[in-house]
């Protein structure tokens, strides 16, 4: 999963012409710990999608924009569009994100 480091280099990333998964979520949370530790399971499960995580704290503006309003958040885009969006209270269980990812076509 790459880390996003820039803001445009988050615009050309959802920007693909692909499902790009977008995880917001920041160093000091920890449901986004617990995240961390079942994550690279469902990125295994769905290579077909191409996964960024952005640190809410280094862009504020960007997960205003996105109304990303709890972390962890996964937002899925395609084309530059916004077409899901996991907010926090559903993002803490493995089987939540799985179905989420699952249900992305």
């Amino acid at each position: 999963m790459k880390q996003v480091q820039t803001e445009q280099e988050y615009r050309d990333q959802i920007a693909k012409d692909e499902l790009t998964v977008g995880i917001f979520t920041t160093t000091w949370c920890p449901d986004c710990k617990r995240l961390d530790m079942f994550i690279d399971e469902v990125i295994e499960e769905n290579q077909d999608k191409h996964w960024i995580k952005v640190d809410r704290d280094e862009f504020p503006e960007i997960s205003e924009e996105q109304n990303v309003m709890g972390i962890p958040s996964l937002l899925v885009f395609k084309n530059g569009e916004k077409l899901a969006h996991l907010h926090s209270a559903n993002a803490k269980t493995q089987d939540a994100v799985r179905e989420f990812i699952n249900s992305i076509k």
